[in-house]
């Protein structure tokens, strides 16, 4: 007994911070613990959590979701037109991110979007003709997930934009993206003008068939191991693509030389590809969303399957619930902006391209990409600090992308929504902040996080749907 006072006593306290405060005074070592009731304190959340954690039925059905993941093979098979690839996407319908939203709801980069591809398809001979249509009902809106695409920003795909095709090699199971127009004034940030559109067709009829015959002599290109070489080159295939783009290119290059097509094209396809740094990261979405896409319908798994915004709500699905959404308000992003920009100015959280945080890339792999920081913010350590929080909330470790940083791990992946509540750890995404009007664009970049909010519900359905 008296070994326990030869020291002064250590005290670890759990709950408010000031409750040591008098056994500091009193010259006691005191640790805090970093500890908050789960699910933020809602107790009937809290006891359909319970109820989840360590269930036999979400044990095993997280298993299954979370290897389906892991085997897909996705690959890069073709370049087509929406209407004839996508389904679903045909007459005057629009894709557009996130979880459904009506035209009245949208956010200004939303609108502006959905207006140009409006022009685009000749369905209004100017904005102001365009802005009726939208808002008359003479346009249906769906979510990309729901066609089985995914898209950056506003996301916005109409019939005759040109999408790039991924199959998983597993199943033959296919999802689509769009095509990145480059930084600027570009459609995924509301710019609707002239220049626009005009390189919105030049997409459509030049660049996306050229490639699309490129392919043809490629053949498939297999997408994980080009993303696992970029993160060795110090991309996270979110905010940062710029190796994964020129491996891309490098892929392409030869198919298009040798393609037979008239030199200004392929001169063209390629400065337009070699010019933007961003090329791959709608093929990082499309490769992302197929990957989580063998995951989802399991029954019982608690495993997220997508995170999409919409620059009003947020919302997350699991493989479990089906395609319910579960949303909460945006958040906004805390970031580096542009000279002459600030919070203010900002439009919330928006787009497709959390899927990769979703599949254990972008924030979740923000230790491979040190570079990164000089855009989002933070140091090299905090980018190494924010990948190692994710594996508390994360089912395992995808050895198929390993970290240079971490003595090559594997990136945090399958979040599940249990620990999502238990942990009070939210997901991160870093991305793009784009200016809440219309067509000014991109206005800086930064982190944020996913609502616990969203959570909350998908594990109240999720325990609904099991204990009903």
């Amino acid at each position: 007994m008296s070994l326990w006072f030869k020291d002064k006593p250590g005290i670890v306290n759990v709950g408010l911070a000031s409750f040591a405060d008098s056994a500091r005074e009193c010259g006691a070592r005191v640790t805090q613990l970093e500890w908050q009731p789960p699910a933020e304190g809602d107790r009937e959340a809290g006891m359909a959590l319970a109820r989840l954690v360590g269930a036999a039925q979400v044990e095993q059905a997280n298993e299954q979701a979370y290897a389906a993941y892991l085997n897909a093979q996705p690959a890069l098979v073709g370049v087509g037109v929406a209407r004839e690839a996508v389904p679903g996407l045909q007459g005057r319908r629009i894709a557009h991110a996130g979880p459904p939203i009506a035209w009245l709801e949208m956010c200004g980069p939303m609108q502006g979007a959905i207006l140009g591809a409006c022009l685009l398809e000749g369905w209004a001979r100017d904005l102001d003709e365009a802005e009726r249509l939208a808002r008359s009902g003479g346009i249906a809106f769906s979510p990309c997930h729901d066609h089985g695409a995914v898209g950056p920003m506003a996301g916005v795909i109409s019939p005759s934009m040109p999408v790039w095709i991924v199959e998983n090699a597993v199943g033959g199971a296919r999802c689509f993206s769009n095509m990145n127009e480059g930084l600027g004034k570009v459609l995924r940030f509301g710019a609707n003008g002239t220049e626009v559109i005009e390189r919105l067709r030049w997409m459509a009829e030049t660049l996306g068939p050229a490639l699309a015959t490129a392919l043809q002599r490629t053949g498939p290109i297999e997408l994980k191991p080009l993303v696992a070489q970029a993160l060795h080159m110090g991309d996270e295939v979110h905010n940062r693509n710029a190796a994964a783009s020129g491996l891309l290119l490098k892929r392409l290059l030869p198919a298009l030389v040798e393609s037979g097509l008239p030199g200004d094209i392929v001169g063209a396809a390629v400065r337009f590809v070699a010019g933007n740094d961003h090329t791959f990261l709608n093929l990082s979405m499309a490769a992302c969303k197929s990957m989580l896409d063998a995951a989802h319908g399991v029954a019982g798994s608690s495993m997220v399957t997508a995170m999409a915004r919409n620059g009003v709500r947020f919302g997350i699905r699991l493989s479990g619930t089906g395609d319910s959404w579960f949303e909460a308000d945006a958040p906004q992003v805390d970031g580096l902006y542009f000279s002459g920009y600030g919070p203010g100015d900002a439009a919330g959280d928006l787009g497709d391209s959390a899927i990769t945080e979703t599949a254990g890339l972008g924030g979740f792999a923000m230790a491979a990409a040190p570079a990164i920081v000089q855009f989002v913010g933070g140091t090299p350590a905090d980018a190494v600090a924010t990948t190692q929080s994710m594996r508390h909330i994360t089912l395992g470790r995808n050895t198929a992308f390993t970290l240079p940083a971490l003595n090559f791990a594997g990136t945090p992946a399958g979040i599940d929504a249990r620990k999502v509540l238990d942990t009070g750890i939210p997901p991160v995404i870093n991305t793009g902040i784009a200016h809440k009007q219309a067509g000014i664009g991109q206005i800086g970049a930064g982190v944020t996080a996913a609502p616990l909010a969203c959570f909350i519900q998908a594990v109240w359905a999720l325990d609904a749907r099991l204990n009903a």
